[in-house]
């Protein structure tokens, strides 16, 4: 059991990826537990909790100042493509012997006492709160670029962007997707939480508390039209190449029309 009274809650999206296998094999610290996408310590001397997520993530418990930094330094060593984004929540776990199981409330949760499962449960709700934020933000960075393509084929009926502009913004419209898609086992919940009521019941409450679910539906609705505006604008760069090689056929045939006529 973990004596302190109030336990401070920091996560931060530092990455789109990390190499937990990786880090794990020269971290030097034994895992708490871990799996092949995440990693949870639990480092006694200072009452230190670490969890590290694949996708970018990490959360810190009882870290101070000096120490995340110090930390966040060393894992870049194990990101894939830097996140330059200023995403990151607090919350905080608090205790009290007299109340009966967990009180969630906005900024922070109560419990009547403080272990590694509850601090896992707490650390990985907030962690999937901050990547939901992320995948939020791509999302509607894409959904704005896009209205300006829409807007000007509500304008001109034609898109002025190059085949190759289009091509990228595509690549980039299906990398998101794929990125989003890869990692929706986030929303799953641990294994620890099933044959736990108790931790069950934290996890479901923490849960409504960053309305994970219904963000996540949000967010798959803001895929789908993303998208639907991907298909339009396949659509539209199919119908500007299909016309382009109708003109190519048509003045081939009247140059050879013309050629033939010359000739005769």
């Amino acid at each position: 059991m973990i004596k302190t009274d109030t336990i401070k809650i920091e996560a931060l999206q530092i990455a789109e990826a990390f190499n937990i296998k990786k880090l794990r094999a020269e971290f030097g610290v034994e895992a708490y537990s871990g799996t092949t996408s995440e990693l949870f310590y639990a480092l006694k001397d200072k009452e230190r909790f670490l969890y590290i997520f694949d996708y970018g993530v990490i959360v810190f418990a009882n870290y101070t100042v000096l120490e995340k930094n110090e930390f966040i330094q060393f894992i870049k060593n194990y990101a894939t493509t830097l996140v330059d984004l200023d995403l990151f929540e607090e919350y905080k776990i608090e205790t009290d012997e007299n109340i009966p199981k967990y009180m969630v409330k906005n900024d922070y949760v109560t419990v009547n006492q403080i272990n590694p499962s509850v601090l896992r449960i707490v650390m990985l709700n907030i962690g999937q709160s901050v990547a939901l934020e992320y995948y939020e933000v791509l999302t509607d960075e894409l959904i704005t670029s896009s209205k300006v393509y829409i807007l000007e084929l509500e304008q001109r009926g034609k898109l002025s962007i190059s085949k190759n502009n289009l091509l990228k913004y595509i690549g980039k419209v299906l990398n998101v997707k794929n990125s989003i898609v890869d990692n929706l086992y986030i929303l799953d919940d641990p294994n620890l939480v099933w044959d736990n009521k108790d931790l069950s019941l934290l996890n479901r409450n923490l849960k409504a508390n960053f309305d994970i679910n219904p963000r996540f539906k949000d967010l798959d609705y803001r895929l789908g039209i993303i998208e639907d505006n991907l298909k339009l604008f396949t659509d539209v760069l199919n119908v500007r190449e299909s016309s382009r090689l109708e003109w190519v056929v048509i003045i081939l045939i009247a140059l050879e029309i013309i050629i033939a006529s010359i000739f005769h």
